[in-house]
């Protein structure tokens, strides 16, 4: 009998070309499954089989369990004071085995157990042919499409059958059985009972690659292909750099006549692509990526990873495109959001904001217009820029003298003083759930908290009004406010709110509604 076994693994491994530990593992399962069939419950069996002589035995086996966890299969586990009274030794999670007949080696059994280990054998014949592609590192896949199922095509390339998905198609595209197709290897799904290895057409790396194979200074390594964008099938952007001076990155990427642009272009179905050139400066880069729009002037906020970009009239719709198409892909491009906005609507946002930062002075400092009017423009946008910028930069600001400039630093480290501990009085008690709400903060749930708002119910009824009071005036103006039921809130006040919060309240009352629906 144990000849019969070495024979049989020998045999199988040789016409699947898989590894005989592969035949041995699909072996032993299926002699599990043959013997779980004597007992009536779903017991647990496993069965070990000498590599070297053939010879196999079999065991049934228990899981070890907490005693206050209880059985959820009392077939297959057993309570560890139950355990130990066989093993003393034994711990939680480990297994007891009990050596149980085999089940005999011969006809019957090959019968039985003939589609059990076939099975398993084809599962592993099926990884080691997909861990053999993916050994040879490729990211682009030529097949030809052998059939199509509910609209998804199945290519295939060698031995690997791929699924090209229906959304992973370039729109408009017709393809056909016996199409000669090229994708990118978008994923592999392991789980898929059919092709595991998931194309795509659509996705920006595809193009990328494409310019990879037509562009040789790619491969080469003295060009570099940095970001895509695309909406496929109509138009996309890369960004190429090369730190070689004697190289044109972008018509090196077009080539002689358009030729290697085109040949891109034709694996896209007439998809348009504007080659950009990658800049290490941001706002640089933004400015490129929206070509070809000119670009009259730029303002970059760091913080926020936002541009707020400046065309005249004319080239307004050529930046922002048919659709916002032109304006989305630089976005995606860049990685940055970017704002197209005409020199007015600049020039009216400035203003605003310059409203907001003067009342802010106005308020927390307790200064007159004049002095605010100074302080924004210098260049100072928050009370921590006053309180914490060295004090040789404030010097020399000649509208103030150095008096007026320390009591100036001395309210404004005050005042976030004073918040700062009023904030942390105020999370007493405040919900975990409300602290860490998308676009909250310590200081902003203290707040919160110092007027009874602790959990999410009850912010997620709050009105913009009401959340912004809380927020833009000092704790006990808030409390006030609240008692009062906001009557009293004057027409600065509401300014200053509706212009510094209603974007804000309107973020983190949408998490809160959300979380709370």
């Amino acid at each position: 009998m144990s000849r019969e076994v070495l024979l049989l693994v020998e045999a199988l491994a040789r016409e699947k070309n898989v590894d005989k530990e592969i035949v041995f593992d699909a072996l032993e399962h299926a002699l599990a499954q043959a013997t779980k069939k004597r007992y009536e419950g779903d017991v647990d069996i496993r069965v070990n089989i000498d590599r070297e002589n053939g010879e196999f035995e079999s065991f049934r086996r228990w899981h070890v369990m907490p005693d206050e966890a209880g059985l959820q299969l009392p077939d297959q586990e057993i309570l560890h004071f139950e355990a130990v009274e066989q093993y003393s030794d034994v711990e939680i999670g480990d297994y007891i085995e009990e050596v149980i007949e085999s089940v005999e080696f011969g006809r019957r059994f090959a019968q039985d157990a003939k589609q059990v280990m076939l099975q398993r054998v084809r599962d592993a014949e099926r990884e080691q042919i997909l861990a053999d592609f993916l050994e040879r590192g490729d990211s682009l896949v030529t097949g030809t499409i052998k059939r199509m199922e509910r609209g998804d095509a199945i290519v295939e390339s060698g031995k690997i059958e791929a699924r090209l998905p229906r959304d992973q198609m370039i729109p408009k595209e017709n393809l056909r059985i016996g199409d000669r197709v090229r994708a990118y290897i978008l994923r592999i799904d392991r789980n898929a009972r059919g092709p595991q290895v998931i194309l795509s057409r659509t996705a920006p790396e595809f193009i990328m690659k494409l310019f990879e194979l037509e562009v040789p200074e790619i491969e080469q390594g003295t060009l570099e292909v940095k970001s895509a964008a695309r909406d496929s099938g109509v138009r996309a952007k890369i960004a190429v750099y090369t730190n070689d001076q004697r190289i044109d990155p972008i018509g090196t990427c077009v080539g002689m006549r358009g030729s290697r642009v085109q040949a891109v272009t034709g694996e896209l179905g007439g998809e348009r692509v504007d080659i950009v050139l990658w800049s290490e400066d941001p706002a640089q880069f933004v400015i490129g990526a929206l070509a070809p729009a000119n670009v009259s002037s730029i303002v970059v906020d760091e913080e926020k990873h936002v541009m707020d970009v400046v065309v005249d009239d004319e080239n307004l719709a050529i930046a922002i495109g048919r659709g916002g198409q032109n304006v989305r892909l630089a976005a995606e491009l860049t990685g940055w959001h970017i704002n197209i906005m005409t020199a007015e609507q600049s020039a009216d946002k400035v203003e605003q904001e310059t409203s907001v930062i003067r009342a802010l002075f106005m308020q927390k400092l307790d200064v007159d217009q004049e002095v605010a009017d100074i302080l924004v423009d210098e260049g100072f946008a928050s009370l921590e820029e006053i309180a914490y910028v060295p004090i040789s930069e404030m010097l020399e600001i000649d509208a103030l003298d150095e008096e007026t400039i320390n009591e100036l630093r001395n309210r404004a480290r005050d005042v976030i003083v004073s918040e700062a501990i009023a904030s942390e009085e105020g999370l007493s008690g405040v919900d975990e759930a409300l602290i860490n709400l998308p676009g909250m903060d310590r200081i902003t749930a203290g707040k919160l908290g110092l007027v009874d708002i602790k959990n999410l119910d009850a912010l997620a009824n709050l009105a913009y009004d009401e959340f912004g009071a809380i927020l833009a005036l000092s704790p006990e103006r808030a409390r006030q406010l609240i008692q009062n039921e906001f009557d009293d809130v004057t027409d600065e006040e509401m300014n200053l709110i509706d212009a510094r919060y209603d974007d804000h309240a309107k973020a983190i009352l949408a998490s809160a509604w959300e979380i709370r629906n």
